[in-house]
């Protein structure tokens, strides 16, 4: 199920072995499972990125209050 949620903070996802990168603030769509959680976003110019965290650290940005699921 397809929760939609806000970035509002340093909330950050690794390509690869590479270097982590920022999800810009603003609205997300998220799919969560036990082990993780793929977030989809648009950025400024238009472009969709999209990107699974394991579901700790997404927990972990939800407690911290950079990702704001919305609430029904």
């Amino acid at each position: 199920m397809t929760q939609q949620a806000l970035i509002r903070g340093d909330v950050c996802f690794r390509v690869g072995d590479g270097a982590m990168l920022p999800i810009p603030d603003g609205p997300v769509e998220i799919e969560l499972t036990a082990e993780s959680a793929t977030l989809g976003w648009t950025d400024e110019d238009g472009s969709l990125g999209s990107t699974a965290i394991p579901r700790d650290d997404y927990d972990r940005y939800v407690k911290e209050g950079k990702i704001r699921p919305a609430r029904d």
